[in-house]
């Protein structure tokens, strides 16, 4: 699953694009037909809670890429398996942070649909990018990347 280069993952959709469609499709149904009811007054602080989460937990993840030698961004080459920090507890410690900062904008926004498309971004992530990804990385690291598979979850 190569994009021409034996070191990149050839996505069938782009990570932030299974993320991010989804929510441009709930603001804009926010847009033209509202929401059906109020989030309350509870969502500011849970939306800031994971909006702090996302930048820990993404930045601990990037650093750990630029510290091994690897590609930052989705496409870019992998050349190597990590196995450290946030890598421990998800084997996609990027989506998942990318899933916190999802809901973390349709709460601050607000809105309704947003959390009610929410399992089509998880559904279109999954889909997308984790699957050609666990394809790829197997096909790059065999062995090394089954035992991390049986040891780590795909989500937490």
């Amino acid at each position: 699953m190569a994009h021409g280069s034996q070191d990149t993952v050839a996505f069938r959709l782009w990570p932030p694009i299974a993320i991010g469609g989804p929510l441009l499709v709930s603001w804009l149904i926010t847009l033209i037909w509202g929401d059906p009811l109020a989030l309350g007054g509870w969502r500011v602080p849970l939306g800031l809670a994971l909006l702090v989460v996302f930048i820990g937990w993404n930045g601990w993840s990037l650093w750990l890429f630029g510290r091994h030698g690897t590609g930052l961004l989705p496409g870019q080459a992998t050349h190597a398996l990590i196995e450290q920090g946030p890598y421990r507890f998800s084997r996609n410690p990027l989506y998942v942070g990318l899933l916190a900062l999802y809901l973390a904008l349709a709460l601050l926004a607000p809105t309704f649909w947003g959390l009610m498309l929410f399992p089509a971004a998880v559904l279109l992530v999954r889909w997308g990018a984790i699957r050609p990804e666990e394809r790829f990385l197997h096909q790059q690291f065999g062995r090394q990347y089954d035992d991390y598979m049986r040891r780590v979850r795909r989500w937490l």
